[in-house]
């Protein structure tokens, strides 16, 4: 079988903020602590980069900045999703012309189009530019669920390589791994089930626990890759509490807590999120010492 274009484990990085703007200097330490714990891959403004209250200047910048500071030594896959078809193409645009190597993006949300709304959304952004794709299938957040036949579908578009999948249903990913043929990329979006979902076939993973633990996790899908399951399961046990408690408050509100206790960035949070609760936190610090973080 082909290797897909992507495994691994690529983090979905935080974007930290100071006094109301992108802390630049704190997203480069973010960066090359990553790429220094041994990430196969660095996702820039995500769902975990609080895309959903970035400016389009900022979303352009935090894109720009994990590209350079990446420099080549991994690769960079931009979140350029959103509900409007044309702003999808623009932001996409904008990652192919600054160097990213994929695009990430989500299904359109709140208008909630049909199937067919859905694989035309793709189609267009395919054929507007020509960038390799993941589609990111997330219901809980979007309201829509994009369906395996529509992924079947978009599979035969060149530059539509793979999926980012974080709905949990681990059944599905074989049968889309089946629907979808050799070569389609295959990676979780749940870090509590991506050990099941890298037993029926997938990648790899983008992680929000991967911010915290970057060596622990990078581990762990090393391992999964190489078929060291004994070893995987190891890494699945240590990391299991801290995939839960990072979703304790709204996300990533938690991930900033841990990242500030481990004196990484501050808290800050872009309204209407807020930092985390205090039972939020007392779950994490928890987490990160079974982890082994601190």
């Amino acid at each position: 079988m082909p290797d897909p274009m992507f495994k691994g484990v690529f983090p979905a990085l935080v974007t930290p903020f100071r006094d109301g703007e992108v802390d630049e200097k704190a997203f480069v330490a973010l960066v090359e602590r990553q790429i220094a714990g041994g990430v196969h891959g660095l996702v820039a403004v995500g769902t975990t980069g609080e895309s959903a209250t970035l400016r389009h200047d900022e979303h352009r910048e935090v894109t720009e900045l994990c590209v350079k500071t990446a420099a080549g030594r991994v690769p960079v896959i931009a979140g350029t999703g959103s509900n409007c078809t044309e702003e999808a193409i623009e932001l996409t645009q904008h990652a192919k012309a600054i160097g990213a190597d994929a695009a990430l993006i989500v299904t359109p949300y709140y208008n909630r189009p049909s199937q067919e709304g859905m694989y035309a959304h793709y189609a267009a952004i395919a054929e507007a530019v020509q960038l390799p794709i993941l589609v990111y299938n997330v219901p809980s957040r979007t309201g829509v669920d994009i369906s395996n036949d529509t992924l079947a579908r978009l599979s035969k578009l060149p530059n539509i390589v793979g999926v980012k999948d974080a709905t949990g249903d681990l059944g599905r990913a074989s049968q889309q791994r089946l629907a979808c043929g050799e070569g389609w990329t295959m990676l979780s979006g749940d870090d509590p089930s991506a050990l099941g979902y890298m037993a029926h076939g997938g990648h790899g993973c983008i992680s929000v626990t991967a911010n915290v633990a970057p060596e622990q996790v990078s581990a762990f899908y090393n391992d999964a890759l190489n078929g060291q399951w004994q070893g995987a399961l190891y890494g699945q046990d240590r990391l299991i509490r801290l995939h839960k408690a990072l979703f304790t408050d709204a996300s990533p509100s938690p991930t900033k807590f841990a990242l500030a206790r481990l004196g990484l960035c501050a808290e800050d949070m872009r309204l209407p999120l807020v930092p985390a609760s205090e039972a939020s936190r007392k779950e994490v610090l928890a987490a990160m010492r079974d982890a082994g973080v601190i």
